[in-house]
């Protein structure tokens, strides 16, 4: 072979592989068979070797932290709030059980038991009846009127009566109920009848009723045998439905009129719950 000048004379080898050109300035690393080609690099990036089978890293902005990312199960319910809604607590929602009922009070209503004693009330409480000693009686009184045997009549006439003021609640039903003591009959009395007026009543259809000084009333008709005994305020005596209604909570006039001369009573109650289908079973109800 004809040989170039400067380069050495070393007869060729029978089975090699004819030498490879090589560039100036370029490494002379015999190239690998079954090795990749290395990626390219560029200047200024760190030089770490890839690892196999993992994925490649995410492109970084410079200037952004460099938090890990969070795994997919603690990712829920983790969406990014403005900053004036991150630290306000979400509004609770009001209990059911404490909303309160269109036209009641913030505070849950009891129903009270009425009960009044002849003997609390005052003298100018009493026109023409009179306060009598009775050891049966609440206080050891009860009041009556004087028996003549004249007629009463009832309201609107200005007959004896007992005034007096009471709290109701609006709302309830209430039943009225009257301890009276049936008298000695004498010429037309049978010393068994009273009227009862209550200011601000309604009926169950919302209708005024029983106003004191007017012609509607309530009737409490006791029996022919003298004695006491705990008779029921109604309409009239074959009335099923007399019960009383306050469209609100307030104070109001109960006035108790005599129906018969020699009639007496000492305890009055209004009833929305414990005596509203039966009379007391007691000779006293307890306030």
């Amino acid at each position: 072979m004809a040989g170039v000048e400067g380069q050495g004379q070393k007869p060729s080898s029978a089975g090699r592989a004819p030498p490879v050109a090589v560039v100036e300035g370029q490494d002379q690393t015999p190239s690998r068979p079954d090795t990749a080609p290395p990626e390219a690099v560029v200047e200024g990036q760190d030089q770490k070797p890839s690892s196999p089978d993992k994925a490649p890293p995410e492109a970084v902005v410079e200037g952004q932290d460099q938090k890990p990312a969070t795994p997919l199960d603690s990712q829920a319910n983790t969406a990014v709030l403005p900053e004036s809604q991150e630290r306000a607590p979400a509004p609770k929602p009001e209990s059911p059980d404490k909303a309160p009922a269109p036209g009641e009070d913030q505070k849950s209503v009891v129903a009270t038991e009425i009960v009044v004693y002849a003997s609390d009330l005052p003298e100018r409480a009493l026109f023409e009846f009179e306060f009598w000693p009775s050891r049966q009686s609440p206080g050891g009184k009860m009041v009556g009127t004087i028996q003549t045997g004249d007629k009463l009549n009832p309201p609107p006439e200005e007959d004896p009566h007992v005034t007096f003021k009471v709290k109701v609640q609006g709302g309830m039903p209430y039943r009225c109920w009257i301890r009276m003591m049936v008298g000695e009959p004498l010429g037309i009395s049978q010393a068994n009848r009273l009227y009862v007026q209550i200011s601000h009543a309604v009926d169950k259809a919302d209708k005024e009723v029983f106003r004191p000084n007017t012609a509607s009333y309530l009737t409490v008709q006791g029996p022919l045998r003298r004695g006491w005994k705990w008779v029921a305020c109604d309409v009239d005596p074959k009335s099923t439905d007399s019960l009383i209604y306050f469209r609100d909570s307030r104070e109001v006039t109960v006035k108790v009129q005599a129906g018969m001369e020699g009639v007496a009573f000492d305890q009055f109650v209004l009833s929305p719950a414990q005596f509203l289908e039966k009379a007391p079973a007691d000779s006293i109800v307890k306030k």
